[in-house]
């Protein structure tokens, strides 16, 4: 990829995967070192995730690993990829990201999806039903109203520290998500969950339908998934094999597990389910060497218009996962 101006922002979004034999505490603790790397190396924000109950996935409250994140790096913005807000009431979120915002000026971002917890279980203890969903541009509203003081349920109730305060709101989506974006007037995060052509054609609607707010004056667009670097192409594709697996036995098995090694994966036997399951989640990523991924995600930016690219890579060694990062900045000419 050749720098131009100005140069296309790439960002990281780090799930602090768990790792076949290690703590929970251990995948906190690399995301936290992740992120100082991350930080050298040029990337523009660094987000964490929001799970609940699920084995594969340490980052149960974003809010606070964010913290940790903010509290380790003096550049980077830092920021939720995202909270998921039918979850939470928007009073509390607020509050939390006054906090951040309050401790970390002008470094933290305020990522929102809309997904429920995944388990009846979860979600009773959350105290949230399936159809809470529903009501997420409501809460949007809510919560936005918290920082510039319009909108709020309640003329006497005050988020403080975040009243008056600027944390920029990004909403997550995968499809029918953006036309809420689009209508909130925030930045768009939009992954190519269920094909680039349908990734495609929300963008457009989202930029067709977008009204200015005082969030966001035009249309910006962060376009996320997975990208792969390893001085070989068949190096870069085997980094992909863990997390393809653990994709594959959750839809086969209804867990999301901690990540294997790559060649544990490639040696087990697999059911004719599975392995379709396993083959299908390999597909529609960028593997290969620097140049190689350089040009195609230079290529899907180009097709996309996208203003900003969020990489999504997980892998069971940290090391090559760690390099791939490194190709990949280097290739992008990120200073």
């Amino acid at each position: 990829m050749t720098t131009t101006a100005p140069p296309l922002r790439l960002s990281v979004l780090d799930r602090s995967r768990t790792r076949q034999g290690q703590e929970p505490a251990q995948a906190l603790r690399d995301t936290v070192a992740f992120a100082r790397e991350a930080e050298r190396l040029g990337y523009h924000r660094f987000w964490v995730s929001e799970h609940h109950g699920v084995p594969g996935v340490a980052g149960s409250a974003p809010t606070v690993l964010a913290a940790a994140v903010a509290a380790a790096t003096t550049r980077i913005r830092v920021g939720t990829g995202g909270v998921m807000l039918p979850n939470h009431q928007p009073l509390v979120v607020a509050e939390q990201f006054g906090v951040l915002a309050a401790l970390f000026p002008d470094r933290i971002d305020m990522g929102l999806g809309r997904s429920v917890a995944f388990t009846d279980g979860v979600r009773r203890a959350l105290g949230r039903g399936k159809d809470a969903a529903d009501r997420f541009p409501e809460q949007l509203a809510e919560l936005i109203g918290y920082f510039d003081g319009a909108g709020r349920s309640s003329r006497d109730v005050h988020a403080r520290p975040a009243e008056g305060l600027h944390v920029p709101a990004f909403v997550l989506a995968t499809g029918a998500g953006a036309d809420l974006a689009a209508d909130a007037g925030l930045p768009l995060v939009i992954a190519a969950a269920r094909g680039e052509e349908r990734m495609q054609a929300a963008v457009d609607r989202y930029r067709e339908r977008f009204r200015p707010s005082t969030q966001a004056a035009a249309p910006y667009v962060v376009v996320s998934g997975t990208v792969a670097v390893a001085a070989s192409t068949e190096q870069a594709e085997r980094l992909l094999v863990p997390e393809a697996w653990a994709s594959a036995h959750a839809r086969t098995h209804g867990e999301f597990p901690p990540l294997a090694p790559a060649e544990e994966i490639l040696e087990r036997a697999m059911t004719p389910r599975e392995r379709s399951a396993y083959q299908e989640a390999l597909r529609g990523h960028i593997a290969g060497t620097p140049a190689r991924a350089a040009a195609e995600l230079a290529a899907l930016v180009e097709r996309t218009r996208a203003d900003e690219y969020l990489v999504t890579t997980s892998t069971y060694d940290r090391a090559a996962l760690l390099d791939s990062y490194r190709l990949l900045a280097e290739a992008a000419g990120l200073a």
